[in-house]
């Protein structure tokens, strides 16, 4: 077997879904012709999951893991994993087994066909709830209209991407603040998708709440859209013609000003929440150039097993 695939497995508090996901990965995995590892990053997890991944490394040499010293975040796991595979094909997908392992042979069928980037595309996902869903549909309609980048609608954390992109993203793409899945559907190289129906999850809940989901949200449209900095220029033109609309209204009322406190108390709170709003997006974006400024690790492992 010359090819060899690696799969990177981003774990937070698994204990539960471990070990059925490494026996149905494995199956699978081993009816293939190629050479495979698991990567499992272990993003500082509270529970037991640490020891029962140093349990399936000792008993088996083709699982490899690494151990954040403290909780990094999904990205960051998700990095840290194809910083540490090794395979010609990267797949990279959740533990809790909403991310179908058989539809690995499927994308190896297309790396085998010259295909660099697998984005895997949700037909259903029943167990995120009707809010995730309505939400994460209205987040891809609005990045979509106000990015010059295209996103693949219900792309998720599932993809699979060539040696040679994952040395790209490794060489290029080491923002601290990023949006790892919008970086693998808009690198370039030939692009294959594949539509899967997600799964319910075996054990545990999401580690996305909504709040997490919004700021993930925003901190996504700062990373690839100018256009929240533009506000501040339709605001001024709207400010503007509202401002000649006002003289209008006095020369033809023929009134020294526009009749009423509530009118001018009205304008004066539109206006300060408007330059209030602006000053505010202005200074999300220093906050993520801050961030990239100081230069910090993405994350800091703590200990790897089977690992060169």
């Amino acid at each position: 077997m010359d090819r060899k695939v690696s799969v990177v497995v981003s774990v937070y508090n698994e204990e539960k879904a471990l070990e059925e996901f490494y026996r149905e990965t494995g199956k699978v995995l081993n009816e293939l012709d190629w050479d495979y590892e698991l990567v499992f990053v272990n993003d500082g997890s509270a529970d037991g999951s640490l020891a029962i991944l140093d349990s399936l490394a000792e008993r088996d040499s083709r699982v490899k893991v690494v151990s954040f010293s403290r909780n990094f975040g999904h990205e960051a796991a998700m990095i840290a994993g194809l910083d540490y595979s090794s395979g010609d094909a990267v797949v990279c997908m959740d533990a809790d087994l909403q991310h179908p392992p058989e539809c690995i042979p499927r994308i190896l069928e297309k790396m085998a066909q010259g295909y660099e980037v697998i984005s895997m595309v949700r037909t259903k996902n029943k167990s995120a709830g009707l809010v995730k869903n309505i939400t994460s549909s209205g987040f891809y309609w609005l990045i979509n209209h106000i990015s010059d980048v295209h996103f693949e609608p219900n792309a998720s954390d599932f993809f699979a991407v060539s040696r040679h992109v994952v040395q790209v993203l490794k060489d290029n793409y080491r923002e601290k603040v990023r949006f790892l899945r919008g970086y693998v559907q808009n690198v370039g190289f030939r692009k294959a998708t594949i539509e899967y129906e997600a799964r319910a999850r075996v054990a545990g809940e999401s580690k996305y709440s909504l709040k997490k989901l919004f700021i993930f949200s925003i901190n996504t449209i700062l990373c690839f859209s100018n256009m929240p900095l533009k506000l501040g220029i339709y605001a001024g033109i709207f400010s503007a013609l509202l401002g000649v609309a006002v003289i209008v209204y006095t020369l033809f009322t023929r009134q020294g000003a526009p009749s009423g406190y509530a009118t001018i108390v009205v304008l004066i709170c539109f206006m300060f929440a408007m330059m209030f709003a602006i000053i505010g997006i202005i200074g999300e974006y220093i906050a993520i150039l801050f961030t990239e400024l100081k230069d910090r690790p993405i994350y800091i492992v703590d200990r790897t097993r089977n690992v060169e």
